[in-house]
């Protein structure tokens, strides 16, 4: 059975193109077949690589995102994936607003997949230095580790 998952932020310059790369490296690294990508809410940076710390935090922790590129979700997307992760509770309701009536997606919050961080919204590092996103990859890398232990047994 194959699984398919995006992951949502406001931008997709810098929480969910994380959340994609540590979720294909650990997947990867565990021979599970699973599609993955990741989209914004916002148009903003559609086409655009993920922002150059995040890119610098993925690289130091052996990973190339550079070759990502920003997109908006769209209303396929909720019929294309199994799981649409939003990375924030905003997103989230955004994301409710948009979800066509006869989705398929499963909608939740990242941390929904951290025991004892269900409802809480991953830290957008944006606007701070690169310790943000230091902690913004420890974080995706948590959940994904936690995402890929459900989807192989589910």
């Amino acid at each position: 059975m194959s699984h398919s998952v995006l992951f949502v932020c406001l931008g997709n310059i810098c929480r969910s193109p994380l959340a994609e790369a540590a979720l294909r490296e650990e997947c990867t690294n565990s021979g599970l077949n699973v599609i993955i990508d990741s989209a914004g809410t916002g148009d903003w940076h559609v086409g655009q690589s993920p922002d150059k710390r995040a890119q610098a935090v993925a690289a130091k922790n052996g990973v190339d995102i550079g070759h990502l590129r920003g997109r908006q979700v769209t209303a396929s997307d909720f019929h294309d994936f199994d799981h649409v992760i939003a990375m924030d509770n905003q997103n989230l309701r955004d994301l409710m607003a948009k979800r066509p009536a006869n989705a398929v997606a499963t909608l939740s919050l990242l941390f929904d997949h951290i025991a004892g961080r269900a409802g809480e919204d991953v830290a957008d590092p944006y606007y701070g230095d690169e310790d943000g996103f230091d902690q913004t990859w420890a974080e995706v890398t948590e959940a994904a580790r936690n995402l890929r232990k459900l989807l192989e047994i589910g």
